[in-house]
């Protein structure tokens, strides 16, 4: 079959189900008047290792985005399994000021090198100072319903239970948390893992110069 958004030929749009499963950006940022806000994003990941990059992508210009505008900074904590139902809580639409990590039972911790705090129960957290936001204007142009904010690393924290004896991170371990299309999530066990070296010249994990 075919579909697109003028056939509708499914009763529900398949494409998050197709783009899945999706890393959560759990995202917490401070405004100039100290003003904090965390939030998981679905449309996240990262888009450059060299410097370091990543993306979160915002529906309308929320609280997230606009005080990592202001701030200049935010932090993504490392949203996984053990945590699913406080993630899910600062989802929730609280009045401005109202704290998410008061609402979801969670601990800031300090960041670093940044002013916002990390997920003290996260298992990681990656620090970010934020670099532009891009409007996405759909082809047939008008206002754009979708931003994207694209930070640059400063500086990341792992719990060092996650991190092997020859100095890997056990992702599995961790158990990642991920989103889906329609209701779904799915997480990530680590049992079925293995390696694949890429052909000469194909990129990878070559050394930085």
């Amino acid at each position: 079959m075919h579909y697109d958004a003028e056939t509708r030929s499914l009763p529900h749009n398949p494409f998050k189900a197709l783009v899945a499963p999706r890393p959560i950006g759990w995202i917490s940022a401070l405004d100039r008047d100290g003003r904090l806000n965390l939030s998981p994003y679905s449309f996240f990941n990262g888009v450059a290792d060299n410097p370091e990059m990543v993306m979160f992508s915002s529906f309308g210009r929320k609280d997230a985005l606009s005080f990592a505008e202001d701030g200049g900074e935010f932090v993504c904590s490392f949203a996984s399994l053990e945590l699913k139902e406080a993630m899910n809580k600062t989802s929730a639409p609280l009045p401005r000021g109202e704290s998410e990590f008061t609402f979801a039972g969670l601990t800031p911790a300090p960041s670093r090198k940044v002013r916002p705090p990390r997920v003290a129960e996260a298992p990681a957290a990656i620090e970010c100072k934020w670099l532009k936001t891009i409007p996405l204007v759909p082809l047939e142009g008008g206002e754009a319903r979708y931003f994207m904010a694209i930070g640059q690393v400063v500086s990341i924290y792992i719990d060092d239970r996650f991190v092997t004896p020859d100095g890997r991170v056990d992702t599995g371990a961790m158990q990642p948390l991920m989103r889906g299309g329609y209701f779904d999530y799915f997480s990530v066990d680590g049992q079925t893992r293995f390696e694949m070296r890429r052909p000469a010249g194909g990129g990878g994990d070559a050394p930085r110069r």
